[in-house]
């Protein structure tokens, strides 16, 4: 019988709501030790749990409310259990890495273990109502990377709260009630991110409560090695508020293994955050790690003996009962009693967990198996065959690829025969690849209705009185339209609010819409992206600014691992539709210059890379994405701003399609591909070419991610049966793409009678001046020599040697 509460105890819960938490955190404990021992068994790959942070996270959970969201890290799984955002057989599902979002709905397999997300897309693609259900953003492994998202998922509170035209969205705010949750390692907390995010969030007064759990360690590295003072709260005390003001973060100091302290630090933290949007950030100390950092290695081997006692007896699983039992809330025998239950309880969840993820794969190896009895009984390669079959027998616990390789070598062993046994196991291997491709390829790109290839073209529309402008004019009217045509659409970045950007495609926009429609930041391009990320994953539509293309580079981490990534690593669960706008090319000097874009093609699968040539296209361009539900990086060209354009009479309505290069100039000779700002250089050099008799046709590949959906450059190779590609980036970068694309992906070899050419930047940063950007870069004059050199190979004749 348990004991009741006595009038005297100050218990900050009932004792059952007590009770309830520490089971959890012991059947958490519980996971942790069962996943760790399932790794060294061979079952699972790798694992990393949250042992040592169970008590904080169920008194965090108190206070995480539907609507709210999480943004953290790989320690985490106690919140996700508490909150209902994950079941301890899910949790299973992920170790096993079981590769269906039912089973494992945080990534249906692709993530490593305790990365989790909720699915916050329904399976056709639309938003589902975040208000009624808690929220966690897909987790990534770079240490810190959770924080820049965190600065754009707290701030859309504060925009759901003070933008009125945003209040009708209310699947994605309660009229910014929401609070946006972080959770980071002391070691992590170091990272330059780390400092640039919670800057950011202060600045922007938005409502977010982070946890820094403090264990001492940095993996392996204590915290003497990590920060100065080895005390965090001291480094955070320049971002503790004064009383009666709003600047600035509540800082809280709590030991990670005292119930009641924990409890009442979040509360505050929290009601604080909720009604006033003042952020909090809370240090937890005296944290363990009872089972080291991963199961990658001991932290035997590099705690002290002293450490190592503190592991076991500082445990707040430990220290908590203890508390319990101290305040008559139950007793020692019935804690032995409700531990022998939960562990008998996750035990049997593990093996449900393990039922469901193996028992597939022996099914279809019995499939196999038969498969290659068949194919024995009818091939006079009976023997190797039998010997195939008996070594995939006896794989006592298979994967997919052992049965899927066992086939292959017996297709090989059997090739040239056409039995129908053979047949039928090639057919069988054929649509288990497929279905394997599905399962682990599906969804870089978005499926809805809504996405940017499904966006309808609308062609410009001119008429007599449709004015010649600058370029910056055409994108302000372009701007002016989308955020009159959607309240959703927020913009921002250096210099764009009062500026109207350094261009001028924003001027006048702020007076118009107001600071929080069109805002400056401050010089931290990380966190732009960042701030991006998170205001879309809230159903926002940031079009964030990055003042030139080089200085993209402190962000393409972020862009990479988090944003270009979110629909392929949930498969299909979220999605952040958020636009990076830069211009680069053409402006002279070493970091103003740059045109890194085959780092940006690597890097940024899962986003579009779209490289208009002038603003008209990129009008198109903007309105196409704003359309869609997916992300895009749009590269201005940065000596188009004050080019005369017509504008379109529908400049808010017009699209350009993706993946549709543009022929700009036909010719019979040759064909010349490019983007960007090098289409006009192009241009100028082909009316030279067709001086001296060589007609030359150039394409405008306009979008680099998707490249020519349509075969569009092939059908000009077949008509002139040579080609160069041409652009800034230095000499195998994005050329060589753009001829992969092509020779070997189209087929285009087959139509060249001249080898294929490139011509690209030189091998180092553009040089400063108009000579160092002559010497640097295609020009006008190397673009001719170039092009002149292939139709001489071909006929000397006709064109003699120029020197």
């Amino acid at each position: 019988m348990t004991p009741k509460k006595k009038e005297s105890d100050d218990l900050p819960l009932s004792p059952e709501e007590i009770i309830r938490d520490y089971r959890l955190a012991f059947k958490s404990r519980q996971a942790s030790l069962i996943g760790r021992r399932e790794v060294l068994s061979g079952k699972a790959k790798f694992g990393i749990f949250s042992a040592g942070k169970e008590v904080i996270q169920v008194a965090l959970a108190h206070f995480f409310s539907k609507g709210d969201w999480r943004s953290g890290y790989y320690r985490d799984q106690t919140w996700m259990f508490a909150n209902g955002m994950l079941t301890i057989e899910q949790f299973f599902a992920q170790l096993y890495a079981h590769a269906d979002e039912n089973a494992e709905p945080s990534s249906a397999g692709r993530s490593m273990n305790n990365h989790f997300s909720t699915r916050m897309l329904n399976p056709d693609g639309s938003w589902m109502d975040v208000t009624e259900q808690y929220n966690s953003s897909a987790d990534v492994s770079p240490v810190g990377s959770q924080s820049p998202r965190l600065v754009g998922l707290a701030y859309a509170s504060r925009l759901y709260r003070e933008l009125e035209e945003l209040h009708a969205l209310t699947k994605f705010s309660r009229k910014g009630n929401e609070i946006a949750w972080g959770s980071i390692g002391n070691a992590s907390a170091i990272e330059g991110m780390f400092w640039e995010s919670i800057n950011a969030i202060g600045v922007l007064q938005s409502p977010a409560v982070i946890s820094i759990y403090d264990d001492g360690y940095g993996i392996s590295v204590p915290n003497k090695y990590q920060m100065l003072k080895q005390d965090f709260s001291e480094l955070l005390k320049g971002f503790q508020r004064k009383k009666g003001s709003k600047e600035g973060f509540d800082i809280y100091t709590v030991r990670g293994w005292n119930y009641p302290e924990l409890y009442a630090a979040y509360k505050k933290a929290s009601e604080t955050a909720r009604k006033e949007h003042v952020p909090a950030i809370l240090h937890i100390i005296e944290v363990t790690q009872p089972l080291g950092h991963s199961t990658s290695g001991s932290h035997e081997r590099y705690k002290s003996p002293e450490r190592m006692k503190f592991e076991e007896e500082g445990d707040p699983i430990r220290r908590m009962r203890a508390w319990m039992v101290s305040k008559g809330i139950a007793t020692e025998e019935e804690f032995d009693a409700w531990e022998a239950e939960d562990k008998e309880e996750v035990e049997n969840i593990r093996k449900k967990a393990w039922e469901a993820f193996s028992r597939p794969i022996f099914e279809e190896r019995k499939e196999a198996l038969a498969l290659l009895d068949a194919l024995a009984a009818a091939s006079p390669q009976s023997g190797a065959i039998a010997a195939i079959r008996e070594s995939l027998a006896a794989k006592q616990t298979p994967l997919r690829r052992d049965t899927m390789s066992a086939l292959h070598q017996a297709l090989v062993l059997t090739r040239g025969e056409t039995t129908p046994a053979r047949q039928k196991l090639a057919e069988w291997h054929t649509e288990k690849n497929e279905e394997g491709n599905e399962r682990y390829d599906s969804y870089l790109y978005s499926r809805s209705a809504e996405s940017a290839l499904n966006v309808p073209e609308v062609k410009p529309v001119y008429s007599e009185t449709s004015p010649t402008v600058m370029g910056f004019e055409v994108l302000n009217a372009c701007f002016d339209a989308a955020l009159a045509r959607d309240p959703r659409v927020i913009a921002f970045g250096e210099d764009v609010g009062k500026l109207g950007d350094v261009n001028q495609a924003f001027r006048g926009l702020q007076a118009k819409y107001g600071e929080l429609r069109v805002s400056d930041t401050g010089i931290r391009e990380l966190t732009i992206v960042g701030q991006a990320i998170g205001m879309a994953m809230r159903g926002l539509r940031p079009i964030a600014e990055i003042q030139y293309l080089d200085y993209l580079l402190y962000a393409l981490q972020i862009m990479s691992d988090d944003l270009a990534t979110v629909q392929w690593r949930t498969k299909g669960g979220q999605k952040a539709p958020a636009i990076i706008r830069t211009r680069g090319h053409r402006l002279e000097g070493i970091w103003h210059a740059g045109s890194y874009i085959a780092d940006l093609l690597n890097l940024l699968r899962g986003m579009y890379v779209i490289v208009p040539r002038n603003m008209t296209q990129a009008a198109g361009f903007y309105n196409t994405m704003l359309r869609s539900d997916e992300p895009a990086l749009i590269i201005e060209v940065l000596n188009g701003y004050r080019q005369k354009e017509k504008l379109p009479d529908n400049i808010g309505e017009f699209t350009v399609p993706l993946g549709v290069p543009e022929v700009i100039r036909e010719g019979e000779d040759l064909t010349l591909v490019t983007y960007g700002a090098l289409c006009r250089i192009a241009m100028q050099a082909a009316e030279r070419l067709a001086s001296v008799g060589i007609e030359t046709e150039i394409i405008d590949v306009q979008t680099l991610l998707p490249f020519d959906l349509r075969g569009i450059i092939l059908e000009s190779l077949k008509k002139t049966n040579r080609i160069l590609f041409v652009d800034e980036d230095m000499p195998g970068g994005a050329t060589a793409y753009m001829m992969q694309q092509v020779i070997e992906k189209q087929g285009g070899y087959y139509w060249l009678d001249s080898a294929p050419r490139t011509l690209t930047s030189k091998p180092h940063r553009p040089s400063y001046g108009s000579d160092g950007d002559y010497w640097s870069k295609p020009n006008v004059e190397s673009i001719f020599d170039t092009v002149y050199e292939i139709m001489r190979e071909t006929d000397p004749a006709a064109f003699p040697a120029l020197k």
